[in-house]
């Protein structure tokens, strides 16, 4: 059974910190040697030891091999994170790169998206994982159908970027006037989202005039589509080759099946959603705390991103669990607050 960290005292707190970032610094186990050379603890080697055989008898580290040092389990990790201060922990250059990226960003949240796991990926060498707004969620900024003869186009533009068109045949019934009347009746949903303009485009087809009947349908079909499968909800990945520096390190299986899970959107859309359900900012997923991560041997920083108090989406990065987790947090964190100030701007 593991110790809470509340009562492992200052002296064995302060080892096993010591222990995490020398091991997230160098890949190699740690011994009491390096831990009294470099952690300025001001005790001996051999006090030293002792901490460290306790730590590991209370489950915070482990012996990987033969090696008389040592290395973090997931609970040692936890604690680690647990005890960093809140905020800070961001690097001048991370600092810059982040205010450079989205003084060039343009108003489309998906595209911004992109280039944000990108970024991310960038700032800490592990892959940047992103969850767009729901389309059933994402109010309607215009709605068409345009007459092109034989066939319709119809056109709907989400407030945060998305497009959606679908061309279908014309309906027999349709003449110009039609069209005129379909646009205003389309006008008047503007602002409802996907799903709320789906409902009411079904109703306007079973209450308005018989020649706009099959017109609103192809419309309310076309948001019902954009609603399904990965046009609905779906992950946006950037950086996962930044995992193979890691292959060294981290275990050639291990990363194998990272790239397969990756590859399983739907598993990864789960997996992000646990560890975000009960969290209303950062969070941390280290190893064995979620069935995914502790097969993978990965951890996941993840955090929401709003528009105003209202969350649309999900940020964060995946990478080992002997990961830099001062840098992960920290960037994490500043990329979702300026997701939510872009997000808030948008709907403003």
């Amino acid at each position: 059974m593991v110790e809470q960290q509340s009562h492992l005292g200052p002296r064995k707190g302060a080892v096993l910190r010591a222990v995490v970032e020398e091991y997230v610094r160098s890949g190699e186990p740690v011994g009491s040697e390096t831990i009294a050379e470099h952690a300025g603890l001001g005790v001996s080697s051999a006090t030293i030891r002792n901490e460290l055989a306790a730590l590991e008898e209370l489950g915070y580290l482990k012996h990987p091999h033969t090696s008389a040092g040592r290395i973090p389990t997931d609970a040692g990790y936890r604690f680690y994170v647990d005890s960093l201060p809140a905020g800070g922990g961001l690097r001048e250059a991370q600092r810059r790169a982040i205010a450079s990226h989205y003084a060039e960003a343009i108003l489309d949240l998906e595209e911004v998206l992109k280039g944000s796991v990108q970024l991310l990926s960038r700032l800490t060498q592990y892959a940047g994982l992103a969850v767009p707004p729901n389309a059933s969620d994402e109010p309607v900024v215009r709605l068409e159908v345009i007459d092109m003869g034989p066939s319709v186009m119809v056109l709907a533009v989400g407030h945060h970027g998305r497009v959606d068109k679908r061309v279908v045949d014309r309906p027999e019934a349709a003449v110009p006037a039609t069209f005129a009347r379909a646009e205003a009746r389309l006008a008047d949903l503007r602002g409802l989202t996907y799903a709320e303009a789906q409902a009411r485009l079904l109703q306007l087809a079973a209450e308005g005039p018989a020649d706009e009947h099959d017109l609103m349908l192809n419309v309310a079909e076309t948001l019902r589509t954009a609603q399904q499968g990965d046009r609905a909800t779906h992950m946006v990945v950037g950086g996962v080759a930044n995992l193979a520096d890691e292959a060294q390190a981290w275990r050639r299986v291990t990363l194998r099946r990272l790239f397969e899970t990756l590859e399983r959107e739907e598993e990864m859309l789960q997996v992000l959603s646990d560890v975000t359900a009960t969290q209303s900012s950062l969070s941390v997923t280290i190893g064995g705390e979620h069935p995914t991560t502790g097969d993978l041997d990965a951890s996941i920083v993840a955090a929401p991103f709003k528009s105003g108090e209202t969350t649309i989406g999900t940020i964060g990065v995946v990478g080992p669990t002997r990961m830099d987790y001062v840098s992960a947090m920290a960037s994490v964190r500043a990329v979702a607050k300026r997701l939510t100030e872009l997000a808030t701007e948008l709907d403003q």
